[in-house]
């Protein structure tokens, strides 16, 4: 065998290899800690991202494997039924993203939600809807029929990206039929990099549901998933992993954002998780003094601010980290209440969630959400 066969010999072999291992990290699942809650189970979802069956620039499958990778457990392929700019090189059926991609989604474990999104100029904007048999039906030129020919098959609706044409945001009469039909039930709190704080108030005001989705059009970005640097996801609080189990959450409101570092949604929801999280462990206490553990259980950073006046002004909690806190008090021998706030679980515009981390002997030391009955 000559050199030179040697040498090709040797490269096809390295090349091999890398092959090899690219398969190998392709195939890396990142979980994301998140605590199940109220005797609900806690599921990562993604309910906005387009293909090549519309403005996207990914086949079906690609979306599924993504999502596995990241850590996710449900997602929705909403390409847009109005919109299709690759329709001459991919012909227009809107089941068909849906038929594709599902049994990737079997055989990854990811529950895929049949879905699409319905187009208008703003406003009124664009409306994802969730749970449907057949999408064609909605194939119309009329919005309010749209909606009708979705809410006929049992559709969850909500509205996306609410502000992203900021000369035209505002809640508008058309907003308001929706809304009175009871067709619109949730709203886009966050989209991709976007945080709406007027959709935030409206979630609140008209008890629609906390949504945040990545409305992904080319490829994920993220190679991994950590707490620092992750896609906007909704958590969804389930009986059960199934998709009956995400409709009937989804109809009663039980989810929360995570967004960046921020955690997003209805106190009693952002309570659990605070609770679920956090622990206040190995507890001493000197003369005047209480030294104590704060554990974060969960992939969710926590930044607490003092809202009373006892503890340190700032106590920064990372995902899945320990840190050691002490605090001035008057007494120990005697349980202990150190009043903050959770700055980054938002459960208003710019209002963090009120907790109390109650240190005393263990067991009875414990961090707890404090409800103020908002």
């Amino acid at each position: 065998m000559s050199r030179n066969t040697r040498s090709r010999l040797a490269v096809m072999g390295v090349v091999v290899v890398l092959l090899q291992a690219s398969v190998i990290l392709g195939q890396v699942r990142q979980e994301i800690r998140v605590p199940d809650i109220m005797g609900y189970k806690t599921l990562k979802c993604d309910f906005h991202m387009h293909t090549v069956f519309s403005d996207g620039l990914v086949w079906p499958t690609v979306r599924v494997d993504e999502a596995w990778q990241e850590g996710l457990d449900a997602i929705a392929i909403t390409d847009h039924i109005e919109y299709q700019p690759h329709k001459q090189d991919v012909p227009t059926n809107h089941n068909r993203p849906y038929e594709i991609a599902l049994p990737r989604a079997r055989e990854r474990g990811i529950l895929l939600v049949k879905a699409t999104e319905i187009t208008r100029d703003t406003p009124p904007g664009h409306f994802n809807a969730l749970f449907l048999d057949d999408i064609t039906p909605l194939d119309t030129k009329e919005l309010l029929e749209a909606m009708a020919a979705a809410d006929k098959q049992g559709a969850f609706i909500w509205w996306n990206h609410p502000g992203w044409k900021p000369e035209h945001k505002g809640w508008f009469d058309i907003h308001t039929a929706i809304y009175e039909k009871k067709y619109l039930r949730g709203i886009e709190v966050v989209n991709g990099e976007t945080y709406y704080p007027e959709a935030h108030e409206w979630a609140l005001s008209k008890n629609l549901t906390f949504m945040a989705n990545t409305d992904l059009h080319g490829p994920c970005p993220l190679s991994k998933t950590t707490p620092e640097k992750h896609r906007p996801m909704t958590f969804v609080f389930c009986r059960a992993k199934s998709i009956p189990a995400i409709k009937d959450a989804l109809i009663a409101g039980r989810t929360a954002i995570w967004f960046e570092n921020k955690v997003i949604g209805r106190q009693e929801y952002l309570e659990a998780l605070f609770r679920a999280a956090v622990r206040v462990t190995d507890v001493q206490s000197g003369q005047k003094v209480v030294r104590f553990s704060l554990r974060n259980g969960a992939d969710l950073p926590v930044t607490l601010q003092r809202a009373g006046k006892l503890g340190p002004q700032e106590v920064s909690l990372p995902a899945g980290a320990t840190v050691r806190v002490s605090a001035n008090v008057d007494a120990t021998d005697k349980q202990v209440q150190l009043a903050y706030t959770a700055s980054n679980f938002l459960i208003g515009p710019e209002k963090g969630l009120p907790v109390n981390l109650v240190v005393a002997g263990e067991p009875a030391a414990r961090a707890e959400a404090q409800s103020t009955g908002n």
